[in-house]
């Protein structure tokens, strides 16, 4: 595993450990690995940063990559280990594909344009499909994997979504709930991102591949009310017409996590893809209020509002602007 100390890669050694695997995790040293997993230490943006990897002749029958900058890094690493892993397993992104994303997009769904396996860092867009063409340039196309991720919820989110939602809906009082409650959403638990994708080693699947829930695996209403049950707080979803937030200047997705509005170019793009591969290669998909429960528990336990990756915008809707739409 490179990386595995945060989020989805953590993640991914956890259900590999679980299952009985010998996990190795390079990394920066920066978080504790998973407690049975063995460490090997270098930071892959350095000139010699891959000298650990490079300096050991173990073998291993897959790694797992989830990058999300330099393609070049991916690159590097995967030309390193192409000799002595049978299969790579890139964690991708449904953003590769070119924008906007039709409803009901497929793995075969144009691409975004302009990505290369050598790059320095772009966007985050290009900056995945570049891993992708890395991946594939070091093992082939039957011994990689992209895996082309959609939203991803659950325990260990540093991206702050969810975390956001649960502690405003702990702090209690009126809470601005963007409608309508019925909207559909469609995202994947990490846990289940994790199991997929070691299921999806042992299978020896190769190619791209959707993964995220079926369209309307939940919905807007059944996330908020499952954050109000979990953290026991004395908080009234105050249901908002999505005409209302979007006069306010609201930004959907970012001032209002998970959030978009309903038949907007942005939701056909998020939550309408198609996922038929992944369904039909085991992906399970437990209910939503397991991914906010077990997501609250995790916070708990930090007994703080949660990490958040330096590199990504902050996520969350002013007090202040909440307040002003609902005329507290």
């Amino acid at each position: 595993m490179l990386g595995g100390t945060e989020f989805v890669g953590r993640a991914v050694v956890e259900a590999a450990l679980a299952r009985g695997w010998d996990v190795t995790v390079f990394h920066r040293g920066r978080h504790e690995p998973p407690a049975g997993a063995r460490s090997l230490l270098g930071d892959r943006t350095s000139p010699d940063g891959l000298a650990a990897l490079a300096g050991t002749t173990d073998t291993w029958d897959a790694v797992v990559d989830t990058w999300s900058a330099a393609p070049r890094t991916v690159r590097d690493a995967a030309r390193l280990l192409a000799g002595r892993v049978s299969r790579h397993v890139y964690v991708s992104s449904c953003s590769v594909y070119a924008w906007p994303r039709a409803a009901g997009y497929t793995e075969n769904a144009p691409l975004v344009e302009g990505a290369s396996a050598g790059a320095d860092a772009t966007d985050y867009a290009r900056d995945k499909r570049g891993g992708e063409l890395a991946a594939v340039e070091a093992f082939g196309d039957g011994r990689s994997l992209l895996v082309r991720c959609g939203l991803i919820l659950g325990p260990y989110e540093n991206i702050g979504r969810l975390p956001w939602w649960l502690n405003r809906i702990a702090a209690g009082g009126p809470v601005l709930a963007p409608g309508p409650r019925d909207l559909p959403l469609q995202y994947v638990d990490v846990r289940d991102l994790a199991e997929w994708t070691l299921g999806a080693v042992e299978a020896e699947l190769s190619g791209a591949c959707n993964l995220v829930s079926p369209p309307g695996h939940s919905t807007m209403g059944a996330l908020l009310d499952a954050c109000v049950r979990t953290t026991g707080a004395e908080a009234e979803l105050r249901w908002t017409d999505p005409g209302t937030v979007l006069a306010a200047g609201i930004e959907p997705w970012t001032q209002l996590p998970v959030w978009v509005p309903p038949g907007s170019e942005l939701h056909a793009s998020v939550y309408a893809g198609d996922v038929s591969r992944a369904l039909g290669t085991a992906l399970r998909c437990r209910p939503v209020e397991e991914t906010v429960e077990d997501t609250w528990s995790w916070l708990r336990s930090l007994g703080g509002p949660g990490p958040l990756r330096p590199d990504r915008p902050k996520v969350g809707l002013d007090p202040l602007v909440e307040a002003k739409i609902l005329g507290l």
